[in-house]
């Protein structure tokens, strides 16, 4: 009987209804496991299952029965690929789950950011309205994002999503090339000329060695029109001391952030330190969980184990 183990159930919200494969099979989940737990927990198993808990190397050479990791993700940087490969072990990913709520997420942090609805609820939380002696007041600025230019850094699906929510809002939407690239595409322009133009600038590429710490202090020094910031794609994209310099420096308006170079932080994180500040919000890296959402990407991911022990595995990492 095929023995399958789901190392962090955890990672999927409560409500998913988690259909289970129509094969025979043995179900085992594990609400969370540590790294030194992953070689006893897979002790037999022919699929795994794991939303953030890395298989490497190590871990394959010791799991002769593995055949199968199905990732309950799109990025997969948990996975030793070429160790896969070399193991015979087929991995997929899940793809194209998340174009409505991540976008979604995006323009919630705009919009807050944008018209400082944190700011104000606080003014009226600590009583400033009721003190005010007339219907409205002004303490912090508010901004339309109709008529203001959002560059997009990644022009993948969740960017394009979001350059359409941007163009249904009056939005001018262009996107960035490659950092010290040449621009051959339609729509795109030279990275440093987004950085320097953009009211709201949105980050929509995967984490590479390429683009880690894309954003960092220089790249701050050239955002003339002081935007908002908004990540929901990898926290290591952006230098997070250099960031909050930066809000110190009055170089950014603000800063939307769900992602975080260590999840979850530890206390002594740069952004830790001024998350109670009016135009910085941080999420807990839930932009992609709406119920749909999830719910969408548990049915792709039983689809692709359904596959792979039909001898026909889909979305294979390579």
């Amino acid at each position: 009987m095929t023995r399958i183990v789901f190392l962090d159930r955890g990672t999927i919200g409560p409500s998913v209804k988690l259909t289970p494969p129509s094969f025979s099979h043995e179900w085992v989940e594990h609400e969370r496991t540590q790294g030194d737990e992953v070689v006893e927990r897979l002790q037999g198993a022919e699929i795994a299952i794991t939303n953030k808990v890395p298989i490497r190397a190590d871990h394959l050479e010791k799991l002769p029965d593995l055949k199968m990791i199905a990732v309950a993700a799109t990025g997969y940087n948990i996975l030793d690929v070429a160790a896969c490969w070399a193991h015979g072990v087929v991995a997929s990913n899940v793809r194209s789950y998340a174009q409505k709520t991540v976008p979604e997420h995006v323009f919630a942090l705009m919009f807050a950011l944008r018209r400082n609805l944190v700011g104000y609820r606080q003014d009226v939380i600590d009583g400033v309205w009721q003190k005010s002696g007339q219907f409205c007041f002004f303490t912090h600025p508010i901004k339309d994002l109709s008529g203001s230019r959002l560059g997009l850094i990644g022009g993948g699906s969740l960017g394009e999503a979001t350059g359409a929510i941007g163009r249904a809002l009056g939005m001018e939407v262009i996107y960035a090339g490659r950092k010290g690239g040449q621009v051959s595409k339609p729509g795109y322009l030279p990275f440093e000329e987004v950085l320097a133009t953009s009211d709201v600038l949105s980050l929509h590429c995967p984490l590479t060695p390429e683009t880690e710490g894309l954003i960092s202090l220089a790249e701050f020094e050239q955002m003339a029109q002081r935007p908002l910031l908004i990540n929901t794609a990898r926290g290591g994209l952006v230098d997070e001391a250099a960031l909050v310099t930066a809000l110190d420096r009055g170089l950014i308006a603000g800063a939307g952030f769900d992602v975080l170079t260590s999840e979850p932080p530890a206390d002594d994180n740069p952004l830790m330190k001024i998350a109670e500040r009016p135009n910085v919000i941080i999420t807990p890296h839930v932009a992609w969980a709406s119920e749909e959402a999830m719910q969408t990407l548990w049915d792709q991911l039983i689809g692709h184990i359904e596959n792979y022990k039909r001898g026909h595995p889909a979305n294979v990492i390579t």
